[in-house]
């Protein structure tokens, strides 16, 4: 009876109320968006790192991976070193250059990034058709490219290219042109998208740069054997281990997981400042359009509620009827706003994904349900206490007051 009531006083003045539910629907759909906005990078960024079983990223002492050109001399040795640790379990070391590239069946050329890896262990990509090239080779013949470098080479998969470095004194690159063969195409995990990217082994890309490549390497990832203590344990043990890099290794920085994390969070902390901002404003948004709407609602019936209250409608049974309505109102706003968000992030998340830098599979709106869930109840719960104010001023109605001026008007 009272859903029925609450139902037909929001129908009557429908135009009115379907705005309301619109404008609440928004206020959900930014809520959502800005939830996932300020958990999903955290659980993007980490999702991404642990992707391939790397706990420890060890680089050039003060830089990031392949945040500039600066590479770790006497590579074999620290490698090696690094595989002797009892709780190192796999190595993955690499080197990162541009090159130029031009199609020997086309006319098209240009500039890429080159991954010099050991394909058996490698964590930097993924196979998506053909294979890996040869882990045995010492000079560049084969290579594994990504898709945007196919289709800007207008290439396929066992075609041949030219690589070559150009001339750069600084670095003591002389011109070096090598033919190779596009033996597989791959999704590389950290380049950023839109970059032509190919990979090949190791020493191959070493050989490639000359004098400059000579025993280098830009990164070298480490995993770290499981504790049977559980992750606590586990992660115990990878701090241990990376300070016993440090120590060890004076021109290196290892940076593990939790702390690529924070760094990362550092860079992106104006985003969940903005979202935390957004979403608290949502909720302002969403209880003001509701008081607004019960409270005009409740001034037009001031007349009918005393007639139910001379009837013997008890005061709860009118708070309770009015605040029902500022549920209705807060259930179909969220319903609608809950698949306008997921709509919109994954629009927004499209567009964050292009900023220069990033990589391609780093996801900026994820959703999460607990949070989502959590935050949509917030809203609903905001939404219905809500017209606690307006249902507290119908159930003081003064009855014979409202029914004289009810009469005069």
């Amino acid at each position: 009876m009272r859903a029925t009531l609450a139902f037909a006083s929001l129908w009557r003045h429908p135009m009115r109320t379907l705005l309301a539910i619109f404008g609440l629907a928004i206020a959900a759909a930014l809520l959502i968006d800005m939830v996932m906005l300020a958990t999903g990078m955290r659980a993007s960024f980490k999702s991404l790192l642990t992707s391939r079983g790397y706990e420890l990223r060890v680089t050039p002492r003060g830089t990031l991976p392949f945040d500039t050109e600066a590479t770790v001399g006497n590579a074999a040795a620290l490698v090696a070193s690094l595989r002797a640790h009892p709780d190192i379990e796999r190595v993955s070391p690499s080197v990162g250059t541009t090159v130029q590239i031009a199609s020997t069946r086309t006319t098209q050329s240009g500039s890429a990034f080159a991954l010099g890896t050991q394909p058996d262990v490698q964590g930097e990509y993924s196979v998506l058709s053909g294979r890996a090239p040869s882990a045995t080779d010492s000079t560049l013949r084969e290579v594994i490219a990504n898709t945007v470098l196919l289709a800007r080479l207008q290439v396929s998969v066992g075609d041949t290219i030219n690589v070559s470095v150009g001339r750069s004194a600084q670095l003591r690159l002389s011109e070096v042109a090598e033919r190779a063969v596009i033996v597989g195409e791959a999704r590389f995990l950290y380049v950023p998208p839109g970059l032509p990217a190919i990979s090949a082994p190791l020493r191959a890309v070493q050989s490639l740069l000359g004098e400059a490549g000579r025993d280098r390497i830009s990164l070298a990832m480490a995993s770290i054997r499981a504790d049977s203590g559980g992750a606590a344990a586990t992660s115990a043990r990878t701090e241990a281990v990376r300070t016993w890099i440090e120590q060890t290794h004076a021109r290196v920085t290892a940076i593990s997981t939790e702390t690529a994390i924070v760094q990362v969070e550092e860079r992106l902390a104006y985003f969940r400042q903005l979202a935390l901002i957004l979403g608290a404003l949502s909720l302002v948004i969403g209880v003001l359009l509701v008081t607004t709407l019960v409270s005009l609602s409740v001034n037009e019936r001031l007349g009918e509620l005393a007639v139910l209250r001379a009837i013997g409608v008890a005061r709860s049974g009118i708070l309770h009827q009015i605040m029902l309505e500022g549920l209705m109102l807060g259930f179909a706003g969220i319903a609608i706003g809950l698949g306008l968000g997921l709509i919109t992030a994954r629009w927004l998340n499209a567009i964050l994904r292009d900023f220069p830098g990033l990589p391609a599979d780093l996801d900026f709106f994820v959703w999460s349900p607990e949070a989502a869930w959590k935050s949509l109840a917030m809203l609903l719960v905001a939404a219905t206490l809500a017209g606690a104010w307006p249902a507290w001023r119908a159930s003081k109605v003064r009855v014979a007051q409202a029914l004289r001026e009810e009469a005069i008007g």
